[in-house]
């Protein structure tokens, strides 16, 4: 799994335009959280393999930018969780997930033939 860093509020622009060309999503994680730390993990583990190559994957770092977080947040109109997944499709989230919910088999359900 090749991580892109989600580190800028402008960033977040540019990726929910990315997203009507091809599937993204979107991993906010907490790295003093273990239940964070576990879904990160089962997620790379689940994704290798998967099909999902044409899925572009972010990494949001939650406490270095906590307001990239928030602007997420209030931009794709989802609660804010930690951890969470978002997959956004269309220039929209079409699906969120949080703590031990996030699976591969989720994500693959959602995407949009």
């Amino acid at each position: 799994m090749n991580w892109h860093p989600l580190t800028s509020v402008e960033q977040l622009d540019e990726i929910v335009e990315e997203s009507k060309e091809t599937p993204v999503v979107i991993f906010k994680h907490s790295t003093a959280c273990s239940i964070s730390s576990t879904a990160k993990s089962r997620l790379e583990r689940q994704w290798a393999g998967a099909g999902l190559d044409h899925v572009k994957p972010y990494y949001l770092d939650l406490l270095r930018y906590r307001p990239v977080s928030n602007e997420v947040a209030e931009v794709l109109q989802v609660t804010h969780q930690s951890p969470q997944l978002l997959l956004l499709q269309d220039g929209m989230c079409t699906y969120d997930a949080s703590h031990l919910s996030i699976s591969v088999d989720a994500i693959k359900k959602h995407i949009k033939a």
